[in-house]
């Protein structure tokens, strides 16, 4: 709506879309009421709870009935705490292609698999966009990243992305959106192509981005969302500030070490290394699909034990979806311990490892602290590589298990829509908001 998309130039973003989290949300909260509007103005406007679970005092209770009531009172939706993880559920639920969404949450790119410009901003920025106003920000460099081949079987679009950090680096998308392209697109499912989007954030990208094809036509019409979808792809001639191609064909297992995401060797490399706890979940591995491959290689078998093995499945939606496939049995027959659909042990709310525990995580971080253990050693890997490790006790290359691949659909022909989690405004402006102790006045 301003500016020329010449990179560097400020640009000015209309938002259609905008959520928060209970972290950020709290404070984007005050500072729209501080605005004096009595209701938002973007399309939608989602106002989640999946951060600060843990009730130990009344901290977090009072900031989750204060969000509840302020959604209700301004024309939010509502996304109770246990409903999901703000980015898996926006995906099921809400994100379409085209639109563009601001995010109180750095990896609100996970939409970038719709083909949605999806960014996280600071809870200001966010406040502005629930106000109707424009997002602005530095026109980013496009980066065009060719994707070629068909991913071998053990190798996961988590291992795409962190061969992509291993090429860049944490920084090495700063200024830039990074756009997937290619032959190799096609093969890839929504739920797929989220993972790479998602850790989009850890290259520092502004976002990601993928074409909006038939394969999101696929995922839209299994959500009962079919009517939103548009086509949108880049032009055959379209050009690109830098390229980087990609042949998935010839990937394998990969995983990230202590203490940073782009810190990326393969798995063969590192396997042996024996492993205290695994955890499957957060916005970059918990979806449908991810779970299932969990329970079909926990099938039948029994955790190590040495290890500790907890899944997090993403959403209502996936949880739902996993018990009526019979993968909530197989999770706790093996050994595992199965944790709300949260964020959870990714920002360290629970599952702190022991002190100096190697930690295999389906996640996106492994920052050191972040784990709450300030010397456990957290590493980073596909959903198989996680199984792997906590069938054998230590570092596994998933093609050395000796069992079948699990082959499945990437997506169901329909998931289970149930929409009870998320609730309606109201829409009372000037009606009192809660607020307890903690939620004191905007700073001046």
């Amino acid at each position: 709506v301003a500016g020329e998309p010449s990179p560097g130039a400020e640009i000015a973003l209309r938002i259609d879309q905008a959520l928060t989290q209970d972290a950020t949300g709290t404070l984007a909260a005050l500072q729209f009421e501080a605005l004096g509007l009595e209701r938002t103005r973007c399309e939608l406007a989602v106002s989640y709870v999946d951060h600060n679970m843990l009730q130990t005092g009344p901290e977090n209770a009072d900031d989750h009935r204060f969000l509840r009531s302020f959604a209700a009172s301004h024309g939010l939706r509502f996304s109770r705490p246990g409903n999901g993880i703000c980015h898996q559920v926006h995906l099921e639920r809400f994100g379409l292609p085209g639109k563009t969404l601001l995010g109180s949450d750095s990896h609100t790119p996970t939409g970038g698999a719709l083909g949605m410009l999806a960014i996280g901003a600071g809870g200001l920025d966010v406040a502005l966009a629930m106000a109707g106003r424009p997002f602005r920000l530095a026109m980013p460099k496009v980066v065009g990243v060719t994707l070629t081949g068909r991913l071998a079987p053990w190798v996961t679009a988590k291992d795409v992305i962190l061969e992509v950090l291993r090429r860049l680096g944490t920084r090495g998308g700063v200024g830039r959106i990074v756009e997937y392209r290619g032959p190799g697109v096609a093969t890839l499912a929504v739920p797929e192509r989220a993972t790479i989007a998602n850790m989009g954030a850890e290259l520092g990208a502004t976002t990601s981005l993928f074409p909006s094809d038939a394969e999101t036509r696929r995922f839209l019409l299994a959500q009962g969302r079919v009517e939103g979808w548009v086509e949108l792809a880049a032009d055959d001639d379209a050009v690109y500030d830098e390229e980087l191609t990609l042949d998935l064909s010839a990937l394998e297992p990969l995983i990230a070490l202590p203490h940073s995401p782009d810190h990326v060797v393969p798995v063969r490399s590192v396997a042996g290394t024996p492993v205290q706890q695994v955890i499957v979940g957060s916005c970059t591995n918990s979806s449908y699909r991810d779970l299932m491959v969990a329970a079909k290689l926990l099938d039948g078998r029994t955790v190590h034990p040495d290890v500790s093995l907890a899944i997090a499945p993403g959403s209502r939606q996936a949880y739902l979806m996993a018990e009526a496939a019979g993968a909530i049995e197989n999770f706790i027959e093996s050994g595992a311990r199965l944790l709300e659909s949260a964020c959870g042990p990714c920002i360290g709310m629970g599952q702190a490892p022991a002190s100096g525990a190697v930690s295999l995580r389906s996640f996106n971080r492994n920052f050191a602290g972040r784990s709450g253990t300030p010397d456990a050693l957290v590493h980073l890997a596909s959903v198989e590589t996680c199984i792997a490790a906590a069938l054998t006790g230590a570092i596994t290359d998933p093609r050395d298990l000796g069992v079948p691949y699990p082959v499945m659909p990437a997506i169901p022909a329909r998931y289970i829509v149930d929409d009870r989690g998320i609730l309606s405004p109201d829409v009372h402006p000037g009606r009192p908001v809660s607020r307890g102790p903690n939620i004191t006045a905007l700073p001046e």
